[in-house]
């Protein structure tokens, strides 16, 4: 049996093309579920998630999650290794860098360097606690409500992609957004709010991807599909 470690488009789709358990992290309540079975919430680190494999008869493992989950990917990654599954990173390019851009190593780091004095936050609602001391303006854009702690002054707009460059056009024009933070996620679901802040000429600060463990890593499920094939059989 395969493992897709999932939440993404591309977890979805790789499950629709091949036999597959697929897992979810569990952080947002109404998930867009793949086909075939489906598993919910954490292994309990890397010697759970290790002896998770061994229970269940896992032949391969493929981390299709986000670009930022970086936890469970180095997780995924050990366990593999202790347990001598085959173990592949799907990963989706990141976004097509525009001059001009400011990039950071961390939302940290985007939070101490913010351009404007009302921003159109993207980061996700995990990581607003970093702007909580900051005195400007936010529009934070996320999936389901953010816990304290939270920036004084913020709008919170629960909204799930795909955005259009005419609707990111409007929403930064009618909110007067005057700079832009996001994460190089990559994909098509968010990136039009890259070209609205390209037309409108507004800066844009974007957290790097943090590194990948030393695995062997593909850009797409056709890729993916072709690995499974060598390794799982």
């Amino acid at each position: 049996m395969i493992l897709i470690l999932g939440g993404t488009g591309e977890a979805r789709e790789l499950a629709s093309r091949v036999p597959a358990i697929s897992s979810l992290a569990g952080r947002v309540s109404s998930p867009r579920l793949p086909v075939g079975e489906v598993r919910v919430g954490g292994f309990g680190g890397v010697d759970g998630l290790a002896q998770w494999l061994r229970d269940n008869n896992i032949h391969a493992v493929v981390d299709a999650t986000h670009p930022f989950a970086a936890r469970i990917t180095s997780n995924a990654f050990e366990a593999c290794a202790a347990v001598g599954v085959p173990f592949l990173i799907l990963r989706r390019p990141g976004f097509t860098p525009e001059p001009g851009w400011r990039w950071v190593d961390s939302v940290a780091e985007a939070a101490a360097n913010l351009p404007g004095e009302r921003v159109f936050l993207t980061t996700g609602r995990q990581d607003l606690a970093e702007f909580a001391g900051c005195s400007q303006w936010f529009l934070a854009r996320m999936v389901e409500p953010p816990s304290p702690p939270v920036p004084q002054r913020i709008e919170v707009l629960l909204s799930r992609g795909p955005f259009t460059v005419d609707g990111e056009l409007e929403l930064m024009r009618s909110w007067r957004i005057d700079a832009l933070v996001t994460k190089d996620s990559g994909g098509s679901m968010t990136s039009a709010k890259l070209e609205a802040a390209r037309l409108l000429g507004i800066p844009v600060v974007v957290v790097r991807r943090p590194p990948l463990p030393p695995a062997e890593t593909v850009a797409d499920v056709d890729a993916a599909v072709r690995w499974l094939g060598s390794v799982a059989g």
